[in-house]
């Protein structure tokens, strides 16, 4: 691994000196770029009941090119008082693993217990380094494996009885958990459903530990296909959200089940000033909620204490953020629905907030369109977003472009080229930046607020959401976000368009929202884009785009872009004023990923988790609106109120949890009786049946000559 990109542990070795070392969490780190735990189950079950033998890692030894290494544990602890100024986070060198081995890229071993002095270490990571190197040596070149249980180098008491001493750790953590503060108030609500969560890429993104993009290996959270986490920790205690949810898109709650979503005192991908508990980025989570995970629910029996401590959240309280989008031609859809296309030449405002806007943060969204090209090469008389910049408050620039003359996309940050190549994920000044894929890079901002833009042809589509916190807030060419259509054609002096204003007045209305160069958070590092942009106007007065109007099709023509473009009036557009089927068809499946994600980010009602009756059970996990569920008793008790409720318009359930009180459970005994009238009737059938066929038969054979 480049010492540049070293995850999360050197950022917590606080005695390494020297600038420029940055912290990336295990998961956001290239596989090449680590060293691998075979069967990583094994290592951290290793030496509880039935689970011995060896343990095996490997390497890419391409990343460590060395002839010799040496395989080092270390272990990491957090000391003092939680939550004071005296609590520390702390890597330390324990011992070696080997020295002096070939470096084949393989190595395995039998564990043995520690010495005492090493096992108050429980969590840790295994490195690599060059032999060359002395043991310990900081700042060095070195491959880390994931963070992990260090089960295998606990002592001959764990050993001998895993459970037992897996269940003290666990009341101790009991204890010491009961005497932190309640991180759980300030914890956001979950959304209601996997669309949602899935959708809503501002505030939540994918748990790397439960991804249904990869396979849905959800082993913290069985029944789950696909968990997301809050991004942004809570504002007091670095604390984080976690939701979970079933194939049917279900939320799991803890309540109902071991395999429910839970929240966690220490962020998974911390949060600044990121060395200071619990705000390490997976260690601090590692100890304070993976770790106790293992003492109470893996290793002893005793998973409830751990739930109690760890509820789910369940999502009456969320609201879906609302969602804008760009693309194309470019068309635009906004916040409160209305579509309409622009095709200027220049660099405009997608969107803002207003300077009077106090409750929220100063945002602004910039995109760059420029013409395409006919396909004899030709200017077209239409354009396409090219680049769009983001900055809120005081936060870093991000400036996401398509590299000239090609589909690939390029992110500056603050002016500078970034790589992509060893990691995906930058934790920035005031967002974080994720790169899933080539094509496609989002955007998550501190206010909660997200953008993501992708390569749809030769353009750029952006979709940005918006917390309701925004309400009332915006404008620009994405409209004036308060449920009103009627004014999202608002002018910087506060005239509003008609909604119903004509190509040529909308053209109009996207000229006036052009930026200037002090407003600009472009980069102009090009010729072009000097001479264009930054010497030029902001928007051409000299570009004439083809309006809807000035085109006449002939009906073979009209047939064609049909049949192309499924009734979908912007990929219309832009078949014609690029002369390019391609250019519309990317248009098309823009549009429709907009109306996809509209349709995941729909508001939906949620009652709230209902318990089951004591001495009793139920049946269904959904809370939704229309959503039924079910009651009984266990044997010897009897249910007193009605057997179901049904979650209503209104968020309430049309009755709540009845009781069981003891006695007869009437339901099952009347079915019993019933059942056993049942069978004998079937009975007395059965032998009517049979006494008419040989009385049948006796009068055919005396018929017989």
């Amino acid at each position: 691994m480049k010492l540049a990109v070293l995850p999360w542990i050197l950022m917590l070795l606080s005695t390494i000196p020297g600038p420029g070392l940055t912290a990336a969490h295990p998961y956001k780190v290239s596989e090449s770029e680590k060293s691998q735990l075979v069967n990583e189950t094994h290592w951290q079950y290793y030496g509880t009941s039935d689970t011995g033998g060896n343990l095996s890692l490997t390497w890419n030894t391409s990343a460590l090119p060395t002839r010799t290494v040496t395989i080092e544990l270390w272990g990491y602890e957090e000391t003092g008082t939680p939550y004071t100024g005296n609590w520390t986070a702390k890597w330390s060198y324990l011992y070696p693993l080997a020295t002096n081995i070939p470096n084949t890229g393989f190595f395995t071993f039998t564990p043995k217990p520690a010495p005492p002095q090493y096992q108050r270490w429980r969590v840790g990571a295994l490195r690599i380094i060059g032999s060359k190197n002395y043991a310990g040596e900081q700042d060095v070149l070195a491959l880390w494996t994931n963070d992990h249980a260090l089960a295998w180098h606990l002592g001959d008491d764990f050993r001998a009885d895993s459970v037992a001493w897996a269940r003290e750790q666990c009341l101790t953590w009991e204890a010491l958990e009961d005497q932190l503060p309640n991180f759980l108030t300030e914890l956001p609500d979950c959304p209601c459903t996997l669309a949602q969560a899935r959708a809503d890429s501002g505030r939540f993104f994918t748990d790397y530990g439960c991804d249904i993009e990869h396979g849905s290996v959800c082993t913290y959270h069985p029944g789950a296909v696909h968990c997301v986490r809050s991004v942004q920790a809570s504002p007091m205690y670095g604390s984080g959200q976690q939701c979970c949810y079933t194939a049917s898109g279900t939320q799991l709650l803890t309540s109902d089940s071991t395999s429910g979503s839970t929240p966690d005192r220490g962020h998974d991908w911390g949060a600044p000033p990121y060395r200071s508990p619990p705000r390490v980025p997976g260690m601090s989570h590692w100890l304070y909620d993976v770790i106790s995970f293992y003492y109470c629910c893996l290793w002893a029996p005793e998973c409830p204490r751990y739930m109690k401590r760890r509820p789910s959240s369940d999502c009456r309280s969320y609201r879906p953020p609302r969602l804008a989008s760009a693309f194309g031609d470019p068309h635009f859809v906004t916040f409160d629905g209305t579509s309409f296309s622009f095709s200027g030449n220049g660099e405009y405002v997608l969107l803002e907030t207003l300077e009077t806007a106090a409750a929220v943060k100063d945002l602004r969204v910039q995109g760059r369109a420029q013409p395409g090209r006919m396909p004899n090469g030709t200017q077209a008389r239409g354009t396409g977003l090219t680049a769009v910049a983001v900055q809120e408050d005081k936060s870093d620039v991000i400036e996401v472009r398509v590299a000239d003359g090609s589909q690939v996309l390029e992110v500056l940050l603050n002016q500078k080229l970034l790589s992509f190549t060893e990691q995906n994920w930058m934790d920035l000044k005031g967002m974080f930046l994720s790169v899933a894929s080539q094509d496609k890079v989002s955007i998550m901002l501190s206010s909660g607020a997200g953008l993501e833009v992708g390569v749809q042809g030769p353009f750029l589509s952006v979709s940005i959401l918006l917390p309701e916190k925004f309400l009332s807030h915006t404008r620009g060419l994405l409209g004036t976000l308060n449920d009103n259509p009627e004014d999202d054609f608002t002018l910087r002096n506060g005239h509003v368009l008609p909604p119903n204003a004509t190509a040529q007045q909308l053209f109009q209305f996207g000229a006036n929202w052009a930026i200037s160069n002090a407003s600009s958070l472009f980069t102009y590092d090009s010729r072009p884009l000097v001479n264009q942009f930054l010497n030029g106007p902001k928007h051409d007065p000299n570009f004439k785009p083809l309006f809807p109007d000035e085109t006449t099709l002939s009906p073979s023509q009209a047939e064609d872009l049909a049949r192309l473009c499924e009734s979908d009036h912007f990929c219309v557009l832009d078949v014609i004023s690029t002369g390019d089927p391609s250019v519309g068809n990317a248009t098309r499946i823009a549009h429709q990923l907009h109306q996809h994600r509209l349709k995941s980010l729909q508001p939906v009602v949620s009652c709230g988790w209902l318990p089951p009756p004591v001495n009793g059970h139920k049946e269904g996990l959904k809370y939704l609106e229309g959503s039924t569920v079910r009651f009984g008793c266990n044997s010897g008790y009897s249910l007193a109120g009605p057997e179901s409720s049904t979650c209503r318009a209104d968020g309430t359930w049309s009755s709540p949890t009845p009781e069981c009180q003891p006695g007869r459970n009437y339901t099952v005994l009347l079915s019993i009786i019933f059942g056993g009238l049942a069978i004998v009737a079937l009975i007395s059938i059965v032998f009517m049946l049979l006494h008419r066929r040989r009385k049948s038969n006796r009068n055919l054979w005396s018929s017989q000559p």
